[in-house]
């Protein structure tokens, strides 16, 4: 259904390949435009926002003891003391113990 196309980078003018399986995920995913920068350009744009390889900012991430074991963690929320803090063991417990 799909052909291999070559394509031409706007931002360096290198050529391209979009390839079939890229097209047909373009598709699934409801992409009506074809990409218009090389792989290596949209990494490069894509740093130059500040964003992380999953496309969202870093978190801040706070130091935190676990109110079960006691172990240091690391949560993204800022603990304020009047919540128990779990590192990711005893939450997965804790999370598993509710089904």
């Amino acid at each position: 259904m799909f052909k291999d196309k070559v394509l031409t980078c706007k931002d360096c003018g290198a050529e391209f390949v979009f390839t079939a399986g890229q097209q047909a995920f373009f598709l699934e995913k409801g992409f009506t435009n074809e990409p218009s920068r090389c792989p290596a350009c949209r990494a490069a744009k894509k740093q130059q926002r500040g964003h992380n390889s999953r496309g969202a900012y870093p978190r801040k991430m706070y130091r935190a003891t676990c109110s079960r074991c006691g172990a240091v963690t690391e949560v993204p929320f800022e603990p304020r003391g009047d919540r128990p803090v779990y590192c990711r063991a005893c939450y997965q417990m804790r999370v598993e113990s509710y089904r």
